[in-house]
């Protein structure tokens, strides 16, 4: 029996992108008799867009859904989608498999996954808040959260004055459930609904929710670093942890369920067929904004094309590019949507200090605190094991040994603040968190004064005090700058082989606070992960909405990525345009792509030709062509220049413009230079404006 083609994309143009099944689809799966089967869907999409580009109607669409499934002889669908797409979920034989493979106006088939989320979430880490930079910001913007749901009754969700007009064109339901009542859907939670069918009810832990209730806590944290409320007292274990304030505290939030817990926590994820129904339900719902913290994934598949339907419907579409560098690249290929990665490092910073000044400088956020210090291995408690006293295990220390002492801990066993809280109850004065491999520091919000160092740091200072058991040594804050920000080691790169550059841009992903579910025991953590920083773009494109709303979602898209600042030391598949500002841009150019545009190029396979933020070119002679828009209120002079590349000649022209408000203006990228295959060259093109505006289109010469 034949393998069903990997896909048909829209239209005769084919797009030298994997569309293919996965190799795990098996006769087997389909052909199993009937007691022993386990469900596995189908995606099929229909070529054509769906009414959210406004040139069909559901009617129209449903119809032409019958007729392929009258033609296969499958029975009713799981999901029909209509709206971001025209297609479907269904239960297919083999057979039935081959039939729809012949079929003319198939533009996708594909086997059902389940993703995984880009995050990991911590209850036991919580870093200090500090009192919230905004008060004000996304007024009248629905931020849809494409994930494990939403908890509504922490404080970061409650509906408190000066939340700002309401949604004008929002029109999304509040579906009901275990533990979600309509009266759980207020002016700041506009929207709920779940989507299960694809994950499978039957395979959801006990503990899960059939509701948006979230339970995992994931879709929580990502919802309130996004659009949570100003001014939210954090207290931790009765502890005062200060105020937190989302990036766009004002928006307000609709949550979509489609990510799971399984009984296996490995197991965990989201049903490809589950997210593209949230995602049709989203778009038709009128959602401004929307974010999936959602990985996995290659090329432009189902998925992708229902965010090429929200894009068609003018919505920001923002999705986490993944972390799993060495093993992947970057999720969300499509262009239409901004991919965003993780940098991490900018983290408030401590250091440990010897008699005669020799010191170290890790992650921390430590009152001063002058003592002797004792290895956690040298202090086991009676029973306990030496690998249980050098975890600072509960339980595991001498008091009589560590206290009123600095007690140096290692890394792993159990959560960094369960060490610093069992040196507390062993009566030690202040902690040194020590890595015993390759990894980041933190500066979690800890029981006892805390200093994180990396490994090298760490078993230097473990030496020394080995050494020295009565010297004294202090710890203390370090002031200033708290760090220059990094690309994560483990964030996903782009493609060097893609239609478009990915990631877009990054943001900061290493131990952002957010809130819990009740849950979990705990009001309050700390993720990790292109979640975290696809929250925080996610709010950043609703305080542009909100400032600008007349501005179309690509607009939206072009002011975010290209106002990044660039991170030191990476390349551009690995970092974009840069580290996303924590504000509204002030830059005045934008590259705009009509929203008919995407699904045109993507037919006729020329979606690098489109007027996007960045370019991924060959080596060699090439050249491409980008217009730029003034968005400002002023005329102004732009001047533009090639930075940063090392053995390829990139010059611009025009080397300068003068634009009206409105005006738009080409300039051509040319490429001289060696055509070494699999090379990597990369730079910026960057536009001055007059008044002090800079933009950024990253560069990469890879092909």
């Amino acid at each position: 029996m034949r393998t069903p083609r990997a896909a048909r994309l829209l239209g005769c143009g084919l797009l030298a992108l994997s569309l293919g099944l996965p190799a795990a689809w098996s006769a087997s799966a389909h052909d199993a008799p009937d007691g022993a089967q386990r469900r596995t869907l189908t995606l099929v999409t229909l070529t054509g867009p769906g009414t959210a580009a406004g040139r069909a109607d559901a009617a129209t669409l449903l119809a032409r859904q019958d007729s392929v499934l009258a033609a296969v002889g499958a029975g009713a669908p799981v999901y029909r989608w209509t709206t971001a797409l025209n297609g479907f979920a269904v239960e297919l034989t083999r057979g039935q498999l081959d039939v729809l493979d012949d079929l003319r106006g198939i533009a996708a088939i594909e086997r059902d996954t389940v993703r995984p989320l880009a995050g990991r979430t911590s209850t036991a880490a919580v870093r200090g808040a500090t009192s919230s930079p905004r008060l004000r910001g996304g007024a009248g913007v629905v931020v849809g959260v494409v994930d494990s749901g939403l908890s509504p009754q922490t404080p970061a969700f409650a509906d408190v004055p000066g939340l700002g007009p309401d949604p004008r064109r929002f029109a999304g339901e509040c579906a009901t459930g275990d533990g979600w009542t309509s009266d759980d859907c207020t002016r700041k939670v506009v929207g709920a609904r779940w989507f299960v069918e694809g994950f499978g009810p039957d395979r959801i832990r006990t503990s899960e929710s059939l509701s948006a209730l979230d339970d995992l806590g994931h879709g929580t944290q990502v919802a309130s670093v996004a659009a949570g409320n100003a001014g939210v007292s954090v207290r931790v274990d009765n502890r005062d942890a200060g105020t937190f304030g989302g990036v766009a505290p004002q928006a307000r939030i609709a949550a979509y369920k489609a990510c799971w817990g399984a009984p296996d926590p490995a197991d965990d994820g989201c049903s490809t067929a589950d997210v593209v129904s949230a995602v049709d339900a989203a778009v038709g719902d009128g959602v401004d904004v929307l974010s999936l913290a959602l990985a996995g994934g290659e090329g432009i598949d189902t998925l992708q094309l229902a965010l090429l339907g929200a894009a068609e419907a003018d919505v920001v579409v923002l999705g986490a590019a993944g972390n799993t560098a060495g093993s992947a690249y970057a999720a969300h290929a499509g262009p239409w949507v901004t991919t965003v990665g993780s940098a991490v490092g900018r983290l408030s910073r401590a250091r440990i200090t010897l008699p005669g000044g020799r010191s170290w400088t890790g992650g921390g956020r430590p009152t001063d605190v002058t003592g002797r210090a004792v290895r956690a291995q040298d202090a086991p408690a009676a029973g306990a094991s030496l690998l249980a006293a050098s975890q600072c295990r509960q339980g595991a220390l001498d008091s009589r040994l560590v206290a009123d002492r600095i007690v140096v801990c290692r890394r792993g066993g159990i959560g960094r603040i369960d060490k610093s809280e069992s040196v507390a109850l062993a009566g030690g004065r202040a902690m040194v968190l020590v890595n015993e491999r390759p990894g980041s520091v933190t500066a979690d919000f800890h029981s006892v004064p805390t200093v994180h160092l990396a490994a090298p740091a760490g078993r230097a200072f473990g030496r020394w005090v080995a050494r020295h058991p009565d010297a004294r040594v202090r710890l203390s804050r370090v002031t200033g700058d708290p760090g220059n920000r990094r690309t994560a080691p483990w964030s996903s790169p782009g493609d060097p082989r893609g239609v478009a550059l990915k990631p877009d841009a990054v943001a900061d992903g290493d131990g952002v606070l957010g809130a819990l579910p009740e849950a979990t025991g705990r009001g309050w953590g700390v993720f990790n992960g292109s979640s975290a920083a696809t929250a925080a773009a996610s709010g950043l494109a609703a305080l542009v909405r909100a400032e600008h709303p007349a501005w179309s979602a690509s607009r939206v898209r072009s002011l975010l990525v290209t106002s990044a600042r660039p991170v030191p030391g990476s390349s551009v598949l690995t970092q974009g345009s840069g580290a996303l500002l924590g504000r509204v841009p002030t830059s005045h150019l934008s590259l705009d792509v009509d929203a008919a545009q995407w699904r045109r190029a993507l037919r006729r396979n020329t979606l690098a030709r489109l007027n996007t933020s960045s370019l991924l070119l060959p080596t060699g002679r090439s050249t491409a062509v980008r217009t730029v828009t003034n968005v400002g209120r002023r005329p102004e002079y732009f001047s533009v220049t090639a930075r940063g590349f090392t053995t390829h000649r990139v010059s611009v022209r025009p080397l300068a413009v003068r634009l009206a408000p409105g005006q738009s203006a080409d300039f051509t990228v040319t490429v001289t230079g060696p055509t070494t295959p699999g090379r990597l060259d990369d730079g910026m093109v960057v536009w001055l404006g007059a008044r002090g505006g800079v933009t950024r289109l990253p560069v990469a010469l890879t092909r």
